[in-house]
This record gives C-alpha cells, structure tokens and sequence, in this order.
C-alpha cells in the first residue's frame, strides 16, 4: 500500500568501558540523531534521502519488520503500472524467480489489475506455493515461488536505492510524533506515532512503532530495527486474516 510509506521509510539504520567515553557516547547527540531522523522520515522525499546518507554508517544495516511472502517491492498505482515488480529483496524466495521489471499478470489464476489488488495472495502461510504468471521481454512466463519468511537485511546502498524509486509525489503525507526517546549506551530506542489515509478509500489508519538505533563511536547509524503495528494498520483500513 503506497500509503504505507512513511512507515517504510524507516527504510531506510561496541560497547564501551570508559565511563568518560560513554557519558559522551550515549549523550544528547545520539538521541538528537535519533529523532531527527524520524522527523525527516515524515518530511519531503529528498530530504530524508539526504539525511539517512549523512547519518548511516557505510557500513549500516537497516532491518525493517518480518513478514511472510516473497521478498519483492511492487508498483501499485492505477494504470498500466499496476504489478510491475520495483525491486527484489536478496536472498528471498523471489530472488531467484523474479527480477526487477517483471509485470504480473495473474496470480495463483487471478488476473493482476487494479480493481484485483486486494485479492492477489502473495501473502499466506511460509511454504506454500504462488503460482503466478508474468510477463518479462515481452514475452509471458509462468513462475511458481514458496512463500518465506522474510527478514531483511539492507545495507546503505540498498536503503539509498529504495528512496530513489519511491514516489516523493506520495511521500510525507502522514502525522507524525515523537512519543518517547530512551537511549542505553551506544543504542536508543524511539517510540512513534504515524495517522495517515489510505488513498484508495480514505479510510484512516494509525500506528505505533519501535526503533531500535545502534550508533559507532563517530555517531553514525550503524543499525536500525524496526517494530511496527501492520496487522493493526490492515484491520483498521478492513483487512481480515483468515484461513
């Protein structure tokens, strides 16, 4: 869902024995870091992609929240658009199927249009098969992928290459606040609120999640794990899970 965005923009993040060095470690630099990057999150496009490339690591990693499926980023504006797969995640049961460009057009029989998006079952149980059929070159071809669980793992360049094919037309749409900021040594943790709407329908929606930031000793983010509410999100915009 594009109105998920902002909450997939915290796509985007050694202990110490000196208590001199701590004290500075874990100081308001640290924290202020923390919650600025939130608020950039939840503010233009451009502005955030240049905040996250000052303020990670070379050698961050960025873990947004598990899930079960494939492993891929699809395009779902109205139009033409609509199933074309943006990006695939490594290392998931789609890398080795699909590849970016690749255009749905069934899944598991279900013809891939955007009147179709909310019935298209890429999500299920881990280990089931998706049978679907996509067009490559020009050509259709059939593909059949287990879904998996999906714990990703992105480095820098990774999280750089995701904001430059986000839509900055649809991004920063959400209320956003800062509810608390507790760090812990090199580590700070950030509890936030997002409201948004979902374009589609108009229906509200709102979140509560934990970020977990690690910084090195230069104050860079060299981790980020994210803890989110997104049964929460589907149940309010009136998703159901069922068997």
């Amino acid at each position: 869902m594009n109105t998920l965005k902002c909450l997939a923009a915290g796509t985007a993040l050694l202990c110490v024995s000196s208590g001199a060095f701590a004290a500075h470690h874990e100081g308001p630099g640290n924290k202020a870091v923390a919650e600025a990057w939130f608020e950039a999150s939840c503010g233009d496009l451009a502005g955030f992609t240049a905040y996250v490339d000052a303020h990670m690591a070379d050698d961050g990693v960025f873990m947004p929240a598990r899930y079960v499926g494939l492993g891929f980023t699809v395009e779902n504006d109205e139009g033409d658009g609509f199933g074309t797969i943006m990006a695939v995640t490594a290392g998931t049961p789609a890398a080795s199927v699909l590849k970016a460009g690749d255009q749905f057009v069934s899944v598991n029989g279900m013809p891939s249009t955007y009147q179709n998006r909310d019935k298209t079952t890429f999500r299920g149980q881990p280990g089931e098969s998706v049978n679907a059929v996509v067009m490559r070159d020009g050509k259709e071809m059939s593909v059949d992928v287990n879904r998996g669980i999906i714990a990703s793992k992105n480095v820098k360049s990774t999280v750089l290459k995701n904001l430059g094919i986000a839509n900055a037309d649809d991004w920063g749409t959400a209320e956003c606040s800062v509810v608390e900021v507790v760090a812990e040594g090199d580590v700070v943790y950030l509890t936030t609120d997002y409201s948004d709407t979902e374009t589609e329908t108009g229906y509200p929606f709102t979140q509560r999640q934990v970020t977990r930031m690690k910084f090195n000793d230069h104050g860079k983010v060299t981790e980020a794990t994210i803890l989110g509410e997104d049964r929460f999100v589907l149940e309010q915009l009136g998703y159901s899970i069922s068997r």
